[in-house]
């Protein structure tokens, strides 16, 4: 009968089964993010529904990932003016988890070159994610390509 070598037999499983990791980019993103991040229709990253408040996480955490890319999504189409600033803002949000008042609203400020809907209005945009600066503090938002009212409104409240 043939003598076994255990040493060298775990040796060349633990080899087999490391595969070819070593080859991959250190800073390569989580499966997660690979996912969220891929092409889509148009290489149009779309937030979707059941994933809202993730995805939309996401896109904050990594802003440099997502800046310059289109993003697509429904929401509620919100006005707002800052009483500092006295100049109207707008975003699309969904109401997400959270305790006190708007802290768990979850979405994009939007800037669009159209007339904008009404306050709550239940809406699809699409559009580029931009960086831009105001007093110190640098922000995110959607430059809109698109600003669509639906008769149909999806999940207002989101949670994950």
């Amino acid at each position: 009968m043939k003598k076994v070598n255990l040493p060298l037999i775990a040796a060349a499983l633990i080899i087999a089964l490391s595969g070819c990791r070593a080859n991959a980019p250190v800073n390569a993103p989580s499966p997660a993010t690979a996912e969220l991040a891929a092409p889509q229709a148009d290489n149009i990253i779309e937030i979707k529904e059941k994933m809202f408040v993730a995805q939309t996480n996401e896109i904050y955490i990594n802003t440099a990932d997502y800046l310059g890319r289109t993003i697509k999504y429904e929401g509620i189409f919100q006005s707002f003016i800052l009483d500092d600033i006295g100049e109207p803002y707008y975003s699309v949000i969904r109401y997400g988890p959270g305790c006190c008042g708007t802290d768990g609203d979850c979405g994009f400020e939007v800037i669009w070159d159209g007339a904008y809907p009404g306050q709550d209005d239940w809406v699809e945009v699409v559009g580029v994610l931009e960086e831009y600066d105001e007093d110190g503090y640098t922000y995110l938002r959607l430059a809109l390509t698109s600003l669509t009212v639906l008769d149909t409104r999806g999940e207002e409240y989101v949670t994950q």
